[in-house]
């Protein structure tokens, strides 16, 4: 036994942790739970894709809206075009997996979520708590502006460029005497029951339409005809499906990324890295960077790059307006449960490797 002189000198008991006892887990353990947690996230997003395969078509004709409205509104054929045998199929497909993984998004990261924060202090889950629902609604915000703000101008300012380049001068004679010229009745809908020989321009499809069969008698659909009507453009714009969808698919994925702007200014901030004065002192910097980001995840035209690079400097604005009101220390205004000497975190769910 240790005299009692020496007993009086000993350090006093190292405090307990308050988390749960258990073990580090070890490499093997991290390799199981991944295994587990992806085999969670695809069963739980199968149902989705499911779903998805049944919405995908009228999805697919909601995403072609704004491009058939610009091509109508230049006189041109409202009509997208496939060259390929699979290639509508595969653009279907494709938005079905799109439509999945937005879908199923929240499931996926719940999963990974499971998977890493059993290793994250209480402050730590406090700023993924603060930021996850932000950057949900700025991705969302960044979709939602390119498809009602700038998809249907970008789409008329190429359409445009093209149809009036080059765009032939029609001359005009008067008929010869006696010639009287057919007329078609311009209709802004097809006539409910047309009969055989009858025709007429579809003003909104801008077709020539002619029925050359009538609806059966036991009822159905008349069989009708359409001629597609165009203005005589310098360039006839045909876009392919396919092609539109992966522009369309990679806008979204740019201006979902730019919007993550004050998620990152967020970030910068609370690591100690720029404060809200620094950015107010850099904003020409900024300004530089933004554009340069701008140019390179948009299609190569000052246009477009102007349409992302705006709100990319207003979104650098609000990430510094946000630094001032949500600072580090009111993020995570409460101590962390574990000790400074308790070590690395643990993940609770595992026991001890044997």
């Amino acid at each position: 036994m240790r005299p009692p002189d020496e007993i009086d000198d000993l350090p006093p008991p190292r405090p307990r942790s308050k988390k749960p006892s258990g073990g580090i887990m070890s490499l093997g353990g991290h390799l199981e739970e991944l295994r587990r947690r992806i085999i969670f996230a695809l069963l739980g997003v199968l149902p989705i894709f499911l779903g998805a395969l049944a919405i995908a078509r009228p999805l697919l004709e909601f995403l072609m809206a704004p491009v058939q409205a610009a091509l109508r509104a230049e006189g041109a054929r409202p009509l997208l075009i496939s060259t390929g045998v699979l290639e509508t199929f595969d653009t279907w497909l494709k938005v079905a997996v799109m439509v999945t993984i937005i879908v199923g998004s929240p499931w996926l990261l719940y999963q990974a979520w499971l998977f890493v924060a059993p290793g994250l202090y209480r402050h730590e889950k406090r700023f993924v708590h603060f930021l996850l629902p932000l950057s949900t609604l700025l991705i969302a915000a960044g979709v939602a502006f390119l498809y009602l703000a700038v998809l249907p101008v970008m789409l008329h300012f190429f359409i445009h460029f093209g149809s009036t380049l080059g765009k032939p001068t029609i001359a005009t004679a008067e008929p010869p005497a006696g010639l009287v010229l057919p007329i078609a009745p311009v209709l802004d809908a097809d006539p409910p029951a047309p009969t055989a020989g009858q025709m007429w321009v579809n003003k909104k499809l801008q077709e020539l339409r002619v029925c050359v069969e009538p609806a059966p008698a036991t009822g159905g659909e008349p069989k009708v005809l359409g001629m597609p009507l165009t203005s005589g453009a310098g360039v006839e714009p045909s876009f392919r499906v396919s092609e539109y969808v992966n522009l369309l698919t990679t806008l979204a994925i740019a201006f979902a990324a730019a919007f993550q702007t004050p998620v990152v200014v967020l970030l910068l901030g609370w690591a100690g890295i720029v404060t809200p004065k620094t950015l107010a002192n850099y904003r020409r910097h900024a300004a530089m960077i933004v554009g340069i980001i701008a140019a390179l995840l948009t299609p190569a035209d000052v246009f477009s790059m102007l349409l992302m690079g705006i709100p990319m400097y207003l979104l650098y604005e609000l990430g510094g307006i946000l630094l001032r009101l949500f600072p580090a220390k009111r993020v995570a205004s409460r101590e962390d449960d574990r000790s400074p000497e308790d070590g690395p975190p643990i993940h609770e769910h595992q026991h001890a490797d044997r």
